[in-house]
This record gives structure tokens, sequence and C-alpha cells, in this order.
């Protein structure tokens, strides 16, 4: 009777830390997500990758606050994996200690260097140019081909544009940094407010729809805007501000244009580390690359991954290939630049 208690006693053991390990397994073929990208676009992504993995993603979409989250939570955060835009975001998530390295082949294979962190706390997954709306009748061809040429006089009370110190502003002026130098980029920054037609407001959109009324003849924004706009059918007044500006890649001849990222990357709280890099991998590969390229008008992050139609209409550039983690190092100075010059005001 001893030897069979015993006997059973081992098997209920054996059974529970089976039952153990199966929800151990259970817990860890999952990922938490903060994305500052829209549902619509990821979910998509989120179910292949589900699909094929079967590594269940739990996603929670932040409009703003993602830095100040992540703080707040520290050691006990929740979540593996931060999906953002724009270097500048990234930037600041690695300054605060927050994100830690991972290295894979395949991301070293499938994303350029200049668009990764050295030690890999983040990837680049799509990229977007920094570039100029100008109004088809009222900017004259070879008028306006640089960023430096929205300074010059002949500017003067025609550009529109968003905050100075938004961040895709901040990081473009950060590229001039690194460019030209911090003595460059503030009278650049001076010039630019000087030509002003309006007070910085609005998003990309509503700059170029600020051209199409007449408020002003070019405005700075972000290459996928274009196409959102110009094939969005629940509100076709986009189409006609799309329609009457053409795309302008500023600097082909020097430097190039400026090109920013979304990107991803650990973080330091994270749980699912493995699960989280099998994320970013699949996020670079050519299904992931061919839904952001057909679904929001990005550039692939990947060679040889096939653009939107309407991307490739607006034709082949000479992108200013400076790292981004360069680029990244002088967006102090560049907010301060902002401030210096009163930009918004």
């Amino acid at each position: 009777m001893m030897k069979f208690k015993v006997i059973l006693a081992a098997m209920i053991l054996g059974a529970a830390s089976g039952m153990t390990a199966m929800a151990t397994s259970a817990s860890a073929a999952e990922i938490n997500l903060y994305s500052y990208r829209q549902p619509f676009l990821m979910n998509p992504l989120l179910d292949a990758f589900t699909k094929e993995t079967g590594i269940k993603v739990n996603m929670v979409y932040l409009k703003k606050g993602m830095l100040e989250r992540l703080k707040a939570e520290g050691a006990n955060s929740p979540a593996d994996l931060v999906l953002t835009a724009d270097i500048g975001n990234l930037h600041n998530l690695v300054e605060a200690g927050l994100l830690q390295p991972s290295k894979s082949s395949i991301l070293e294979h499938n994303v350029p260097a200049r668009f990764r962190h050295a030690d890999g706390l983040w990837y680049g997954l799509t990229t977007r140019a920094r570039i100029i709306f100008a109004h088809k009748k009222r900017v004259k061809p070879g008028e306006v081909t640089t960023y430096e040429d929205l300074a010059k006089p002949h500017m003067k009370g025609r550009v529109c544009t968003r905050s100075g110190k938004h961040v895709y502003n901040v990081s473009l002026l950060a590229s001039i940094i690194a460019a030209k130098g911090e003595a460059a980029a503030e009278a650049w920054a001076k010039g630019v407010k000087a030509n002003l037609a309006r007070k910085p407001q609005g998003n990309d959109r509503a700059q170029v729809k600020a051209v199409y009324q007449g408020e002003c003849d070019v405005a700075l924004g972000n290459t996928y805007y274009m196409g959102k706009m110009a094939t969005n059918e629940k509100k076709p007044e986009q189409k006609k501000w799309a329609a009457a500006v053409n795309v302008i890649f500023p600097n082909q001849g020097g430097r190039g244009t400026h090109v920013n990222i979304s990107g991803a990357g650990v973080t330091k709280s994270a749980k699912n580390k493995a699960n989280a890099v099998k994320l970013i991998e699949f996020l670079s590969g050519d299904a992931a690359q061919k839904i952001y390229a057909e679904d929001n008008f990005e550039y692939p992050i990947k060679a040889g991954v096939k653009l939107h139609p309407i991307v490739a209409g607006w034709g082949k550039f000479k992108a200013d290939e400076t790292f981004l983690s360069k680029i990244a190092e002088h967006r102090i100075t560049a907010t301060r630049i902002m401030d210096k010059v009163r930009f918004d005001n």
C-alpha cells in the first residue's frame, strides 16, 4: 500500500509538473507590444505573424506617452516590445535606458546598417522621406530644389509647416546640423521662420491643404501622406489637395533627401525577448514589408520589396546616407535652436 501511495504521489507530481510546463509554455508563446503605430496597419501584420508562428501578440495602442509610461512601469512593465515612428522617439527610449540589445543575423541582413542601432537596441522597419510639396502652378520648375531654398528670400511668405518642435522637423534640423554644422542649421531655421506664410500648425496633411487653398506655395511633409491623401475615399477632398501639388525630393544634387524610419526595440523589462525578436524579424521580412508598402505607402526597409504603384510613380531619389544614430545625437541641439529662433511664435 505504501509503495502504491508513493507511485501515485509521483504520478500526481509529474502531472502537475507537466501542467505547469504547459502553462509556462502557453504564457511564453505571446508578446506584449506597445505601439504608436495604429491598429488598422498593425493588425493584419500581427495576425499573419500569429498564423505563421503560433505566438499571440497583445498590442496596446498608445497615441502618446509611451516614454512616460515605460518609465513609470519600470522593471515591472509588461511590455516586451515597442513600435514607434521617427528616430527621435527611438533615441529617447535609448537615452532613458528602456531598451535592451538584441542580435539577429536575419535583422542584420534585412535592415541596412544606417537604419539600425549599432548595438541592436532598435531596428528600422520602414522608411519615409521628408519632402517638399509644391503647388503645381505657383511654383516654377527648379524654383525649389533643396531644403536650403526654403530659407531664401524668394520664398518669403510662401512656406507652410507643422510645429518646428515636432519630432519630424526636429529630426530634419538635426540632419542639417550633421551635414552643415550648428551655425548653418540655425541660419536655416531663422530663414524658414522668416518665410512662413502662417504660424506653424496642424499635421502634414494640413500643410498640403494650405497649399491647395492658396495660403502658401510649398510645405514640408512625409511622403506617405501623399499616398494616403491621393487614395482617401472617405474624405475625397483630400484627393484634390494631393492633386494640386508636386512631390519634390530635396538636395538631389548634394547630400540627398532626409529619410527617417518607423522602428522597433525590445524593452529592458521584456519577459518574452526571444519572441519579441522573432516579431521584429517577421516585420522586416518580405511578407510584412509588402503589407507596409501596400497599406501605408511607405518605403520598405528590406531591399527588393516592390513599392506601391503610387510610391513608385514619384520616381527614384537619392537619400541622405548619414546614419540615423548620428543624426539623433543632434536632436537636443536642434530643439534648442527651434526655441532660440522662436520658430513656432
